[in-house]
């Protein structure tokens, strides 16, 4: 069924009775000529695009638990594409020009709010760094705008802006970055691929990866042996995990990263305001809860929940940042497994293991990535070479040295 107006007007007359599944819950077959392994964002956006732009429909997306279920659903919903670097720029752009015509295409309502992204700076060598990303950006047709401190008072009045420690002096804009829904992201792929014959198996955990003469041939699951002649892994914080099956081990480590929401406000925050002297994020729900979140915990976990340490340090950064915060009630929170990479980058590539290829590393950047990371992945795997905007994310890239450190941390996962 295709969802309009027309279609809920009708239902509607019909008591709503007249919905089916919005996708199938298959059986695996003995054989597909791609197995992915993870039903996250990732997995399932490679797989609608396998189906949609290469014609490739027979593919299994096999998840341990159900859909939506792991970082897809465990996020802070932003999305933007207001990076510095060359190899990261491009590609956040695309995502972001996917985002944009995301609902027409797999005809899902995303809830995509392109509301704008504010960055705020809070000295001057800040606000330097600020208008070499901004330019950056405008050299990649990438919008961008610097704030200066009146500009950000008139647009978010509730900041504090004589804080005497981080007093804030302007930000930088992108008009073009917003929120999603995350959740409806992965109904939204899922049905997508669904539609077009790609099987969707969950509940169906990955142990073990079977080679023959040191080509992969499938995997053994849950739910028995599933052949395949390409094996995709898009197992974000448990890639690790899943590679050690093969012998391989990738140069990422995995840690919580816990998000929030609050109780239900009066609308005040129409955008999504970071904190330059900070790690914290934040923007209003349309239910009216504050989305918000920080570093992540700082330790190796494979926890979908984090610790009470860090949640005080993220509370700090944003009262830091909005005093009248201290009067608002926390209702809930969670935590997603980073996959965090060597220099805070991603990596889509082949391995060196016959008929296996990798999508990993996303560390903070996953979900606004999730459509260009499909589709850069689906090309990969049909067509054996790299998306020209992914050429960056090579597997090779930390021994080769060419790190793409787009925060200048350096090789030390924790810190990006």
């Amino acid at each position: 069924m295709r969802y309009s107006a027309l279609s809920v007007f009708l239902n509607g007359l019909r008591g709503n009775k007249g919905w089916g599944a919005a996708w199938r819950s298959p059986q695996p077959k003995p054989h597909y000529d791609v197995v992915i392994v993870g039903g996250g964002g990732h997995g399932l956006a490679t797989a609608y695009y396998l189906a949609k732009e290469f014609g490739i429909t027979n593919v299994a997306v096999v998840e341990k638990g159900y859909i939506g279920s792991g970082n897809v659903g465990r996020n802070t919903t932003i999305i933007r594409s207001n990076y510095l670097l060359q190899g990261n720029n491009p590609f956040y752009e695309l995502s972001m020009k996917l985002w944009e015509g995301l609902e027409q295409d797999f005809n899902f309502n995303a809830m995509v709010s392109q509301r704008g992204v504010v960055n705020l700076y809070h000295s001057d060598a800040q606000r330097d760094a600020y208008t070499r990303r901004g330019n950056a950006m405008r050299l990649h047709g990438v919008d961008a705008d610097l704030l200066d401190r009146e500009q950000v008072r008139a647009m978010l009045p509730f900041l504090d802006f004589d804080n005497a420690r981080f007093p804030i002096q302007g930000g930088l804009m992108q008009k073009r970055g917003g929120t999603v829904r995350h959740d409806a992201v992965a109904w939204g792929y899922a049905r997508g691929a669904d539609m077009r014959g790609v099987d969707i198996i969950q509940d169906c955990e990955v142990t073990g990866i079977r080679r023959e003469n040191g080509a992969v041939t499938g995997v053994e699951t849950t739910k028995g042996f599933i052949g395949c002649g390409k094996l995709a892994l898009a197992a974000a914080g448990n890639s690790s995990r899943v590679a050690a099956m093969a012998d391989m081990k990738l140069p990422l480590e995995s840690h919580v990263l816990q998000a929030f929401v609050s109780e239900g406000l009066k609308p005040f925050i129409d955008c999504v305001v970071t904190f330059g002297a900070g790690h914290f994020y934040c923007s209003q729900s349309d239910k009216g809860g504050l989305v918000f979140g920080g570093d992540i915990d700082g330790y190796n976990s494979y926890a979908q929940r984090g610790n009470l340490a860090t949640v005080e340090h993220v509370a700090e950064a944003g009262k830091a940042m909005i005093p009248g915060l201290s009067r608002v009630r926390v209702l809930r929170s969670w935590g997603g497994i980073m996959d965090m990479s060597m220099d805070g980058s991603p990596i889509i590539d082949r391995t060196h293991i016959d008929n296996l290829y990798l999508n990993s590393g996303w560390c903070y950047g996953g979900f606004k990535a999730t459509p260009a990371s499909g589709f850069c992945f689906a090309h990969l795997i049909a067509r054996n070479t790299p998306q020209e905007t992914a050429t960056a994310f090579r597997l090779d890239r930390f021994a080769r040295g060419f790190m793409l450190d787009e925060k200048g941390q350096g090789a030390q996962p924790n810190l990006h």
